[in-house]
């Protein structure tokens, strides 16, 4: 199966590092990961073959209007690339965990093409907040 399903609830450790769940390592295979902060709420890692596509739309918007340019270099200036240790742990810097205040247990979330890091409690609030209407629903499930 292609893509990042389900969620893990992991530590970050005393040195910043984030044990990545064996599931997501093996879809990743032995790929660079792009972090980065988007997002208000949490913090997104992209395997390359997805981080491509974004890097192109991104470089559209480097070329758009000066607001445009400007988010789009906030993004890249952000942005880190990230590789699993031998057991699997990628940094995730101080200055991010507290953008999307991760303090402890992170919720490691598939999101189908990239993995998504939470503070669980945020996780659980951002989900229940919006529901689809039953439509929506229908169109995806039916």
């Amino acid at each position: 199966m292609k893509g990042y399903l389900g969620r893990y609830l992991h530590k970050i450790d005393e040195k910043g590092r984030l044990g990545l769940p064996a599931q997501f390592r093996r879809e990743s295979g032995e790929q660079t990961l792009v972090l980065v902060h988007v997002f208000p709420d949490s913090l997104t890692l992209y395997p390359e073959d997805s981080w491509v596509e974004v890097e192109e739309k991104l470089r559209v918007a480097m070329r758009g209007s000066p607001a445009d340019r400007k988010w789009a270099l906030g993004v890249t200036a952000n942005a880190l690339e990230v590789a699993p240790d031998k057991q699997g742990r990628i940094l995730i810097p101080q200055w991010m965990q507290d953008k999307v205040g991760i303090t402890g247990p992170t919720l490691v979330v598939g999101a189908l093409n990239k993995i998504e890091l939470w503070d669980p409690a945020r996780f659980e609030a951002a989900i229940q907040a919006v529901q689809p209407d039953e439509s929506t629903t229908n169109q995806i499930f039916a």
